[in-house]
């Protein structure tokens, strides 16, 4: 039996920072399974959240410029990791950061050039999972569905709070997800006005009220009325929702009290329009699933034929670096990675580019 020994790293678009998981990964009597061996979370700087942050704004010297450093700059936090822990490691299975997200126009961009990422730490690469779904004619997000599928389909819906909200289920035996909308994105934007990260268990969101005015232009985003597949960037994020915050005069603790309502608004939106059964479950990870007070409003809004099921930390917090050290072993063994029934592409596929380190 091969095991894989593979690292997933993964760089969300709420900016917290880059997620490190090894992971042992195996195929028993044709089904998938895993172990999370040793994990890690590397906070951004002042200085590479900015960068990273405001790289939309690059021109194309800057951008790949940015790539290649950052490139390298992984490579050398694999190293770190791999020597602290002494990992023996196949590969290295790297999603990136997305800078520009454009599926309309063909065009979406994660920095971190793989090569330089290999070379810097020695050990193989396998990056760049979205776009030869582009290619196809596809989103090219989401990407982690495949892990729902494979990993998690005990579960009626897998929900993602990232920076952005996103969904998976199966409709008639075939995966379906898109991105519902908002989720730490406009939290950590609001809290990082007074200089916070992020708003530690919903603590400041639970002692606001709503602000009718604010919750109601978010609500009435064009986007949310788009079918599916769709996928949103930070484009988006600074185009539509922004304005919107920035319009509103009101506390802190209101603006993150609304927010959080207009994210489970949406969320338990998606799942009634999407109802299975009575006792259904939804399986949330990512970081808003260590916001209690987000996860208590959802389960409010759910009611009684729904229940939210909050995971094991490490599966919160590395559930999409293990993701992507899965789609990873699924490129090498030439296995579907990215489904067509999620992103429209034309048909399904093995995504993801190979670097050898020199």
């Amino acid at each position: 039996m091969k095991i894989y020994k593979i690292i997933g790293l993964m760089s969300g678009t709420s900016l917290d920072g880059l997620d490190l998981a090894y992971c042992h990964i195996w195929e028993k009597k044709g089904t998938w399974q895993f172990e999370i061996k040793e994990t890690k979370s590397i906070k951004y700087s002042t200085e590479m959240l900015n960068t990273l942050k405001n790289a939309i704004d690059l021109s194309a010297e800057k951008l790949i410029e940015l790539h290649n450093t950052y490139g390298t700059w992984l490579g050398e936090q694999v190293l770190t990791f791999v020597n602290d822990y002494s990992l023996a490691v196949d590969y290295i299975a790297s999603h990136g950061h997305t800078t520009h997200h454009r599926p309309e126009m063909g065009l979406t961009f994660q920095v971190g050039s793989g090569q330089h990422l290999a070379n810097a730490c020695g050990i193989k690469v396998i990056c760049d999972f979205r776009t030869n779904d582009l290619a196809l004619g596809g989103q090219g997000a989401p990407l982690v569905p495949i892990g729902d599928s494979i990993f998690f389909s005990q579960h009626d819906f897998c929900l993602n709070l990232g920076g952005i909200s996103n969904i998976s289920f199966d409709v008639k035996e075939k995966r379906i997800a898109y991105d519902i909308g908002l989720a730490n994105m406009i939290l950590n934007y609001i809290t990082r006005k007074v200089d916070l990260e992020y708003d530690e268990d919903g603590k400041l969101a639970r002692k606001g009220k709503i602000n009718k005015t604010m919750l109601e232009r978010l609500n009435g985003l064009e986007y949310y009325l788009l079918p599916h597949p769709k996928s949103i960037g930070y484009e988006w994020f600074l185009a539509e929702v922004v304005p919107i915050v920035e319009d509103t005069k009101d506390t802190l603790e209101n603006l993150l009290h609304t927010s959080i309502h207009h994210i489970c608004d949406k969320v338990a939106q998606q799942i009634q329009l999407n109802f299975k059964h009575n006792n259904q479950e939804l399986l949330v990870t990512g970081g808003g699933a260590l916001n209690s007070f987000l996860t208590e409003t959802l389960q409010a809004k759910l009611g009684e034929t729904t229940t939210v099921v909050v995971p094991e930390k490490i599966i919160i917090e590395f559930k999409e670096a293990l993701v992507f050290a899965l789609m990873g072993v699924l490129r090498v063994e030439q296995l579907t990675n990215v489904l067509s029934s999620v992103t429209g592409a034309k048909k399904d596929s093995s995504s993801g580019v190979l670097f050898i380190p020199n």
